[in-house]
């Protein structure tokens, strides 16, 4: 079992020597040196819309779950039912506090009947695996039976997103992937490359059809570098996090910091569906079941008019009243107006009503919209 390292040093992605030869601008995210664009965030984005993006986010954290009991565990560790999942396929998670908080938004995959990759947020690296092993171990209830391996530093995450994602992933020398037009949302297949055994998802956060390549970290430059011949001729462009971060606006997708955090219960934030209430253990539960307090905020969309976009952190008002703050704010790219998500008073969350937001100290109407803002066509 390996052990994670609590160095707050500078981390860097094993592709990051590409990035600089691609003329990347880096921004520090979690303690990571990652891209946050190549050329413009708005061709960025329009790219994974219309075509495909490329992105590396190997600063994700992937933890193996091992053992017997893996299942039960995980049951038990988290708020989903990871039991009832077949092997072959991905669930979207919640690891919670003892208060029924978040302390991270997860994907779990299922490998093998007492086998389970956990991947967690970056800057989330830590707090999920202490915890794992916490609830491993026995603290605050039963131990069990598995191992937990924090991966991490072996494992290149890369992500092709957009319409034309699986036509890249086809085209790309040297990448064998099996039953790739048959893989399903949400689910994972075996392939290889450069003589090694990968892992291919159907998963994504940009609303889009997209896949995300878990590989060795020695192959990692050299799957990018095919993965890019074979895309140019279909539009594939590098992306970085600014694009990633209105692309999951867009599809109304929480970043933990934002609309997630551990003082905010899952059905605050739209969640409460990925917690299965009729588990007769899990951390949390006991929180889960009472509720919020009253008059506690719930997430909501919002849409303006105009240019004019309310950020993080800016206020949300009802005639004087303050109502709430925005949690994450952008100009839409591909709507072309001012879109938000924030934590509001329940009293104003229906959809329709009319709000302010304080856009640096100028008040922009802008009306409840049901998330998400941008929905992919069928």
């Amino acid at each position: 079992m390996s052990e994670p390292s609590h160095d707050p040093a500078p981390r860097y992605s094993p592709l990051h020597a590409v990035h600089e030869a691609l003329g990347a601008a880096f921004t520090d995210f979690a303690g990571w040196q990652m891209p946050v664009r190549y050329s413009s965030d708005l061709a960025e984005h329009h790219a994974v819309r219309t075509a495909a993006g490329i992105f590396d986010i190997s600063h994700m954290a992937e933890i193996a779950v091992d053992g017997p009991d893996a299942a039960a565990f995980l049951d038990a560790a988290l708020a989903g039912r990871l039991s009832a999942m077949a092997v072959g396929k991905a669930k979207y998670s919640l690891i919670l506090n003892e208060h029924g908080g978040i302390v991270d938004d997860l994907i779990v995959y299922r490998m093998a009947d007492s086998s389970y990759l956990v991947v967690a947020n970056a800057s989330n690296r830590f707090a999920v695996v202490d915890a794992l092993r916490e609830r491993a171990a026995g603290v605050g209830g039963p131990a069990f039976a598995v191992e937990l391996d924090d991966r991490t530093e072996q494992i290149a995450l890369i992500a092709v997103q957009g319409p034309a994602s699986e036509a890249v992933l086809a085209a790309t020398a040297g990448l064998a992937i099996e039953g790739l037009a048959d893989l399903k949302y949400y689910a994972w297949g075996s392939g290889s490359f450069g003589g090694s055994d990968l892992m291919v998802a159907r998963t994504g956060y940009t609303g889009e059809d997209g896949f995300e390549l878990y590989a060795p970290v020695e192959h990692a430059a050299a799957l990018w570098a095919a993965l890019t011949a074979a895309g140019e001729p279909l539009g594939l462009v590098p992306c970085g996090l600014a694009a990633r971060d209105t692309l999951r606006l867009e599809a109304g997708m929480p970043l933990y910091g934002h609309e997630l955090g551990t003082s905010i219960l899952p059905v605050q934030a739209g969640l409460g569906r990925v917690v299965v209430t009729d588990k007769p253990v899990f951390v949390g539960r006991d929180a889960i079941i009472a509720g919020p307090p009253e008059g506690a905020p719930v997430l909501i969309g919002l849409a303006a008019e105009g240019r004019r976009a309310a950020r993080a952190e800016y206020p949300v008002f009802d005639g004087e009243r303050l109502v709430g703050g925005v949690t994450s704010g952008a100009l839409s790219p591909t709507l072309g107006h001012p879109i938000a998500m924030a934590f509001v008073d329940p009293a104003v969350a229906a959809p329709g009503t009319v709000l302010d937001l304080d856009v640096r100290g100028t008040r922009i109407p802008a009306t409840v919209v049901p998330l998400p803002f941008y929905k992919k066509e069928a």
